[in-house]
């Protein structure tokens, strides 16, 4: 088994934040009734996309009857009908839809993942649980180092989550710069490698999208700017 594969083995097994297996497993059980006939997957999410991936997409934390009913990051849901019409559209994509595990969708070059891995109420993770979760993408990054290039990171908490954690392999400036839609940094490596790119991109939530801040374009464009990044 490679080693990512083992590491999102290991991630559908955590247990260490008692409020968001709480809530999961409430979700999982009580269901939403458009979803009653189905099984929900109920656990921490692992992240997507092929082990050589030279591009990353960062969100939040999985979606109570997205994610965290499929079994796959951005699947199932409003916010994944937006981000995989725009990868597709700009050729990261296989198919521009994500109904389930199974359905034949492939990403090219490209991994999803999130900060936080199990979906919480509200959609709002608390410090401690993304403190919690940390590992786990600090993990998933050194892993995917040796072909990543770019980052993609949707909305302001995926912003203020991962930075901390690229402090690890590159030199992110301080004060830390700001979340912004279209913002571009470049980080050294402390090993004196490729440089990562990171873009920041609003997330891809139906209050940004149902009210025109956000459109599938602008998400395209980011898209494609940090695809053109192959070092």
């Amino acid at each position: 088994m490679l080693a990512l594969d083992r590491l999102d083995a290991e991630v559908t097994t955590c247990r260490a934040c008692p409020r968001l297996v709480a809530w999961r497993e409430e979700v999982a059980r009580v269901k939403r009734a458009a979803f009653r006939d189905e099984e929900y997957w109920g656990r921490p999410v692992p992240g997507f996309g092929p082990a050589d991936a030279h591009l990353a997409v960062v969100g939040l934390a999985p979606a109570a009857h997205g994610a965290n009913r499929t079994g796959r990051m951005f699947t199932g849901d409003r916010s994944g009908e937006v981000l995989y019409a725009a990868m597709h559209a700009v050729g990261l994509a296989s198919q521009p839809t994500a109904h389930h595990l199974g359905d034949g969708l492939e990403l090219y070059g490209t991994r999803i993942t999130a900060p936080v891995k199990c979906a919480p109420p509200e959609n709002k993770p608390t410090p401690e649980e993304r403190d919690n979760c940390r590992p786990w993408l600090v993990r998933e990054l050194d892993l995917l180092r040796p072909t990543l290039r770019a980052v993609v990171v949707l909305g302001g908490f995926g912003w203020q989550a991962l930075l901390p954690i690229l402090t690890a392999f590159w030199t992110v400036p301080r004060p830390r710069p700001k979340f912004g839609h279209g913002v571009e940094l470049v980080l050294p490596a402390h090993d004196g490698g490729e440089p990562l790119h990171v873009f920041g991109c609003f997330h891809v939530s139906q209050q940004n999208t149902f009210t025109g801040r956000l459109t599938q374009a602008m998400v395209e464009d980011v898209l494609r700017r940090a695809a053109a990044v192959r070092g």
